[in-house]
Parts: structure tokens; C-alpha cells; sequence
């Protein structure tokens, strides 16, 4: 079942680009209307060459279109789409029009806060909601400025991407922007709380929803510190200064990505605005955030793609300075060692996918199939390649080029040939052998020792051959203590002389590639590991580590080993990418029986074990909640935390989730937790819990979620996906494994774009591990009538399947 709005050609982008040039947008929003809806009265002035094109346009009704004064009738308006006639030379299009406040996180996304019932407002328009909010030619290489006229509550503060005035209540009057793509418009309305500086002549502006304002309070200072450390230290690496004026960081509610890069107005999720304790993971995964975004300003902003088969020269760019500025210059020097945590295996398992696809030049030939490729191998992998590729190069010839390529396209768009080509400009040589064998093909090598014939042994994936060389450091552990030594390999195969009794293959992430820790390593690991001080030498073990275990070359007996020696406490951040969350997800539930208990009792010792109020007590308390199965230890932990530890809003929901999926929690309990801190955080933490109960009840409630019968935001909408399917629970979630397969299609109906997406991986049955599962997974992810993101996530999701059924094959426990 398809969408009922079309996703824009490239063909298309070409033709109507050749025939268009936009002057200016000028934009007014009335956002006091009502509560589901919003006036919108856009003014389009562009030049054409004459002749047919469309406006994009999502509307819940259309007043009236005129196009150079003359009526067009509404009723030509199908699946997004209006067909215009164009006059040779300037025209002007305006469109009076009512659009739909959305909670998807799309659009103009209205949320109410359940915590004071203020409600709150913030633009996302990126790959494709523009036109919900504004009619648009909406394609990145439509650059123009805009001038945005803004009606709100007279309580509201209203920020844009150009600087603003107020002056009146209600009325809020914006400067007339730089030339922006549409995706990058944004307005951020509400009764935010705000808190402004000033730096190197830039205003600087933070605001969140005012339940917060204590919180972002409490931050303000480390944020505006960061701020102006990164702007201080891009200011010097390029040589150009931040161009959009203000520059304003929004933490606003239910966003779906991390941050969003807009001009003058980046919006973040504001749980990234710390309400209970966190760990420095979570600090510098904050840092890094704010780094790549400001990092955007460059790389997407000034220079923007021409389409988005060179996304890449967005994410790729902002992931790699957003990790170097950050170690650079702020006080997470480590941030790279958090990288390799948080970011390593995202990229390394989209890169082994039915589904991987190349850096650069991934042949999205529409919108839809772009935003698919928004994965790890856009972000991980894609910095990866240009770190190596700045270590080549060096810093004088990696910046000279970049520095070239924004002056060149400044304001404009441009192509991954045009970067290249000013490198080369720069002195860069003859980048075409690189840029096929790094960038253009897709797939990782796979790196291994083979011990008996003493070689290190190269293979390129089978459907994606390439020539890569790879030099990287090896750490060798010899008499208790570890060494460096470095590799290079040119060859299938690589003599390598054996001198100790643990390898570990490329720990400091030299290169790109599946690096896989032997299964003699590994069963040395388990006595060396807890001795190990460099925490990058930790974090490339676990890596070796989880990338064996993904390939069925380690047994989740050997991982749950190596966790119960050295419980891995200093990356346990609620994200899917980091170890605990795989630990939880996909090793225990292959491994030995007993093995949930023995990395309970690790947990536990290593809780007794750590200093008090440091941030590894805090992690290993979170991971001792997690793995307990005893209802009278978890209540005991809500009575009474260890010193060093309060029972924050954040630790009190995690022992409610736990004690729900065990059963030893009802209903009224949880919502009496609710009723008692009736916050955002607790609305979806709730949620969460209360899907995890073993209840007919619950299991039925996050179905409703799941087909839309039950309109929730998108922070809860995962929240009921990640508590449905339970280990332990398979009898009573056995009934839904062939209705998500039947019912999955159909969700179209009830949702779009990301969160559409996002649903078919939440609601994936994870826990029926089956042949029969992965046949109906398989099947229906081939079938081409499907909307093609939900193809590419159940694609994804089925890939899991079978690699988890090939670890239950390889290593059975019974």
C-alpha cells in the first residue's frame, strides 16, 4: 500500500530546477487559530523559463491559490501536488491555506505538556514535510531567502532562522533570511523559557519548554561554553565566519533525530536537556551533538547538496568535525573513545546488510529512498573514510580544499565532484582511486588472524570487490602489559609473526573495516580485559568483540564471560548502539541459561565495588536494574538507593519498567507514578511500563498504539514497541507475530515519513526468534507494492533475525 502523497523524482528535481529560479519566500503563520490547525499565507516570487510545472502543497483545506492574479482552481491539487502554468520571466504564486498541526515530529509539530498543560510548537521540515506547513517548491537546490510573519498566543516567544522582532503582543516580524533550502525552515513557538549570551559578535539563544527551565538553567553555562569553544575553533579551521546571524539552540519536545541543523534556529530532543543524573557518556554524546549540528552550518548550510545522493556531504562532514572539535576543544577530550562505543557497530552492521549501499552516490533516485539511507553508513562510516582520508591528506590540504569548496558554492549547492575537484585544487592529487574504492563501494572488508597459518587475512565482501589497502595499529598483550605495533595490509593475505597470546586488530580505528577478535583472544580477554587502563584499547576489545559475535565467530558464552570479568559500566547509555542495550537485546537471549543471573551478580559486584557518586556506580546500578529478576531487590532499590545514588525521576521509572516486565507491578501503580510527576519523561516512561506488564491488557494496548487506533506522540509510539515484546512473554505475544505482518502494510494509513518507519522497526516481533518468523519477514519486505520505508526497515529487521538464528545455530545452549 502506497503513500498517499508522491515522493519527488530526481528527473523531476532536474527538469523543474532548469526551469526555475526562486527570488524569495515570504511566509505568514497564524499559529493562534486553534489547536489542531494553523493558518499559512505563502507568497512565492520566481523566475521561469515558461511553461507547466507544481508547487508541493499538504493542506488540511485551501482558501484560495492565485497565480500571477489569476485563480487556479484547489481541486487540481492531488496526492501533494498542484500543476501550474508558468509564464516566461517573473511570476508570483500565493497560497491561502489551512495546514494540520502534526505529532509525528514532522512538520509544524504541536505537543502539550503534560506536566503544566502549555502547549508548544517547532518546525521540522526536512526530506519532504515543507510543504504541510508552507507551499514550496521543496528540493535542496531551490535555495532562496525567506521572510517569515508570525501571529502566536500573546504568552508565546517565537524564534526563526532570521533574527526577530516583537512588536506588538502576538506579533512577531522576522529579518529576511540567507538563502536556505526548503528543509531548513523552521519556527519554534511556545511559552518556551529562554536564556540569551553573546559571543565574537554572535547572539547566542537557548530555550525549552518552561517545566524545564530549572534544568536548562543548571546547563546553561556548560552549553554556552561548548558553544563558543566550537565556534571559536570552526571560526579558525575554516576561515569563514558563521554567516545567518543569531545563532539560537531549541531543545524542543517529541523531535525525532538527535538535532536538526536549521540556520539560526538548530532544534534538539530535549531530553538531551538533563532532568535526572547522567553519566558522561550521555555529557559527551550531548557535546558531540551540539558540535556536528554547528558544524552543519558549513557543510549543508552555506554549501548545501545538489540532491540527496551526496547526503553524505552533510552527516559524513558533521560527524567527523562534530567528533574532532569536540575532542579538540572542549573538555570531553575522550569524545572520540565514546564514538567507538556509541557509533563503530551502528555503521559496521548497516554496512553488512542486504541493504548497505555505497557513501557517495548512493542512487536515490527519489526523496523517499534518500531518507533511507540516513543509517549508519552516512554518519559511522562516511567519518570514518574522510578521517582516513585527512590523515592522507593532512590538515594544510584538507581545508584548503574545503575552504575553496565553500567559497565557490557559497549560499548555493553543489556536488561531491565539486569538493573533490577543490581538493585536487588544493594539492590533494588524483583522488579518482579512493573515491571509487572508499566511496563508491559499498561494504566493509573483513579483517581476521588466522593463528595456525600465521596470516592476517583481507576479503572484500563478495557482492561489493574492492582493492583496499588498510594500515592500522594491532595491540598485542605480551607478560601482563600491552603494546602497539602497526600493519599494514596490501594483500588477500598478510604473514604476521604471533607474539602474544591476545591480539586486538585495528583497537584505535585506524581504518574501516569488520575487525573480528579470535576465539583464542578472546578467551585471553577474559582474564586481561579487567586490567586494561587506555579506555580506547577498552572500547576497540569491545568492538573486536561485538563484531565477532555479529558474524557467529564468538559465542554469546564468550561475551557473557568477558562482561561477568570486566563489567562494561562505562558505556550503558539507553541507545540502541552502545553495549548495553546489545548485551539486553541480543546476547542474553542466545546465551547459556544462568548467564542473565551471573552478569546480575557482576553488576552487583561491581556496584559494591566502585567509587561512590562516580558515574560507573551510577551504571552499574542502571545495568543491576536491568538484569534483576528478584521483585523484593528491585522495591528494596525504590526504598532505600545506594549512597552516592538518589532516586532521581529517571532511576525510579527504570525499576518500574523492570518490576512490569517481570509482573510484580500493576496499573494502578504506574499511573499512580505518573499521577505523582506527570512529566513528559514519565508520560513516556509510562507507557513503556505499562506495555511491558504480562497482561493480555498491555499486549492489546500497545497494538492499538501500533495501528493507530490509539494516537500517541512519537516518543511513546517507540516506547510501546520497546516494552511489547519481552523475553519471557513469547506465549502471550504469540498471537501478534503474524498480525504484524499482516496488519504492518496497512500502518500507512495512520502514519508517514519517519515515524512511519520508525514503527515497523519498535513493533518488529524480536523476541520470536523462528524460522517461520524470518520467512514472513523476508517475503513481505519483497514485496514492491509496500511503501519503500517500511521495506528498507523490515529489511533491516529480518537481517537481524537471520544473523541471531545463525548465533542460535552455531552455539546452541540445549
Amino acid at each position: 500500500m502506497t503513500s498517499p502523497h508522491q515522493s519527488l523524482q530526481r528527473t523531476e528535481a532536474v527538469a523543474r530546477r532548469q526551469l526555475l529560479d526562486v527570488q524569495d519566500y515570504d511566509l505568514r503563520l497564524d499559529l493562534a487559530a486553534d489547536d489542531k490547525t494553523f493558518g499559512s499565507v505563502t507568497t512565492i516570487r520566481f523566475s521561469s523559463q515558461g511553461g507547466p510545472t507544481f508547487l508541493d502543497l499538504k493542506p488540511v483545506r485551501v482558501n484560495e491559490i492565485r497565480l500571477n492574479g489569476a485563480i487556479v482552481d484547489p481541486d487540481l491539487l492531488e496526492r501533494g501536488r498542484l500543476p501550474i502554468e508558468t509564464v516566461a520571466g517573473d511570476n508570483e504564486l500565493v497560497v491561502d491555506a489551512v495546514m494540520p498541526f502534526r505529532n509525528d515530529g514532522e512538520g509544524l509539530h504541536r505537543s502539550t505538556d503534560p506536566a503544566d498543560g502549555a502547549s508548544y510548537v517547532y518546525g521540522m521540515m526536512f526530506m519532504d514535510a515543507a510543504p504541510s506547513v508552507f507551499a514550496c517548491f521543496d528540493q535542496p537546490d531551490l535555495k532562496a531567502p525567506y521572510t517569515l510573519h508570525v501571529h502566536a498566543p500573546a504568552d508565546w516567544t517565537v524564534v526563526a532562522n532570521a533574527p526577530g522582532t516583537n512588536p506588538e503582543a502576538g506579533v512577531w516580524e522576522f529579518e529576511r533570511s540567507q538563502p536556505l533550502s526548503t528543509y531548513f525552515v523552521t519556527v519554534v513557538a511556545g511559552p518556551y523559557h529562554l536564556i540569551t549570551d553573546h559571543h565574537d559578535g554572535i547572539p547566542l539563544g537557548l530555550s525549552v519548554r518552561a517545566s524545564m527551565a530549572s534544568a536548562l538553567d543548571a546547563d546553561a553555562d556548560e552549553l554556552f561554553t561548548m558553544t563558543k569553544q566550537c565556534f571559536d575553533e570552526f571560526h579558525r579551521l575554516f576561515g569563514i565566519r558563521y554567516p545567518f546571524g543569531n545563532y539560537h539552540q531549541a531543545f524542543v519536545p517529541e523531535f525525532n533525530a538527535g538535532a536538526m541543523e536549521n540556520p539560526g534556529c538548530v532544534t534538539f530532543r530535549d531530553p538531551l536537556v538533563f532532568t535526572s543524573r547522567v553519566t558522561r557518556g550521555m555529557r559527551i554524546q550531548r557535546a558531540t551533538t551540539l558540535a556536528h549540528e554547528m558544524a552543519h552550518q558549513w557543510f549543508g548550510n552555506i554549501v548545501t547538496p545538489q540532491w540527496w545522493d551526496d547526503l553524505w556531504l552533510n552527516e559524513s562532514f558533521a560527524e567527523y568535525m562534530g567528533n574532532r572539535v569536540t575532542a579538540d576543544v572542549t573538555e570531553y577530550a575522550d569524545a572520540w573513545v565514546d564514538n567507538a562505543y556509541a557509533r563503530r557497530q551502528w555503521g559496521l552492521s548497516a554496512d553488512q546488510r542486504p541493504s548497505t549501499h555505497p557513501v557517495a552516490g548512493n542512487g536515490a533516485k527519489d526523496a523517499s529512498a534518500a531518507l533511507q539511507d540516513f543509517d549508519g553508513i552516512s554518519y559511522a562510516k562516511g567519518s570514518s573514510i574522510l578521517k582516513q582520508l585527512n590523515a592522507t591528506m593532512g590538515d594544510d590540504v584538507f581545508f584548503a580544499g574545503v575552504i575553496d569548496h565553500f567559497t565557490r558554492h557559497r549560499f548555493g549547492n553543489a556536488t561531491m565532484h565539486d569538493l573533490f575537484e577543490s581538493w585536487e585544487r588544493a594539492g590533494a592529487g588524483d583522488l579518482s582511486a579512493f573515491t571509487t574504492n572508499w566511496l563508491r563501494t559499498a561494504g566493509p572488508d573483513r579483517i581476521v588472524l588466522d593463528r595456525s597459518a600465521g596470516v592476517i587475512r583481507r576479503t572484500p565482501p563478495a557482492d561489493h570487490p574492492a582493492d583496499r589497502s588498510h594500515t592500522f595499529r594491532v595491540a598485542v598483550a605480551t607478560d601482563g602489559g600491552w603494546s602497539t605495533e602497526s600493519v599494514t595490509l596490501e594483500a588477500p593475505e598478510t604473514a604476521y609473526d604471533l607474539k602474544g597470546q591476545a591480539l586486538v586488530l585495528d583497537p584505535f580505528e585506524d581504518t574501516w573495516a569488520v575487525v573480528e577478535a579470535d576465539t583464542s583472544s578472546a578467551d585471553a580477554l577474559a582474564e586481561l580485559l579487567p586490567s586494561v587502563e587506555d579506555p580506547a584499547l577498552r572500547a576497540g576489545i569491545w568492538n573486536n568483540v561485538r563484531s565477532a559475535f555479529h558474524n557467529a565467530a564468538l559465542s554469546p558464552a564468550a561475551v557473557v564471560d568477558l562482561v561477568v570479568a570486566s563489567a562494561p559500566v562505562e558505556s550503558t547509555e539507553d541507545s540502541k548502539r552502545r553495549l548495553a542495550p546489545w548485551l539486553y537485546g541480543d546476547v542474553l537471549p542466545l546465551a547459556p541459561a544462568g548467564s542473565l543471573e551471573r552478569v546480575h551478580a557482576a553488576m552487583l559486584g561491581k556496584l559494591g565495588s566502585t567509587e561512590v557518586g562516580s558515574e560507573f556506580q551510577l551504571s552499574a546500578l542502571r545495568m543491576a536494574v536491568s538484569t534483576s529478576s528478584d521483585p523484593d531487590e528491585l522495591r528494596g532499590w525504590l526504598a532505600a538507593t545506594p549512597d552516592g545514588i538518589s532516586l532521581d525521576l529517571d532511576l525510579r521509572w527504570r525499576v518500574l519498567v523492570r518490576l512490569a516486565a517481570l509482573g510484580a507491578t500493576d496499573a494502578a501503580e504506574l499511573q499512580a507514578a505518573l499521577d505523582a510527576e506527570p512529566t513528559g519523561e514519565s508520560r513516556v516512561a509510562h507507557m513503556r511500563a505499562a506495555v511491558s506488564l504480562p497482561t493480555a491488557e498491555a499486549k492489546a494496548l500497545a497494538w492499538d498504539v501500533f495501528t493507530g487506533r490509539l494516537d500517541v506522540p512519537n516518543y511513546e509510539l517507540e516506547a510501546a514497541g520497546l516494552g511489547m515484546w519481552r523475553d519471557g512473554q513469547e506465549e502471550l505475544t504469540a498471537s501478534y507475530v503474524d498480525r504484524y505482518f499482516d496488519e504492518l502494510p496497512y500502518t500507512v494509513q495512520v502514519r508517514s515519513g519517519w515515524v512511519l518507519a520508525d514503527a515497523t522497526e519498535f513493533f518488529f516481533p524480536v523476541t520470536s526468534l523462528s524460522e517461520s518468523t524470518l520467512e514472513r519477514a523476508e517475503l513481505l519486505a519483497a514485496d514492491d507494492t509496500l511503501a519503500l520505508s517500511v521495506r528498507r526497515r523490515l529489511s533491516d529487521c529480518a537481517d537481524d533475525l537471520a544473523r541471531k538464528l545463525a548465533i542460535r545455530k552455531a552455539y546452541p545452549t540445549s
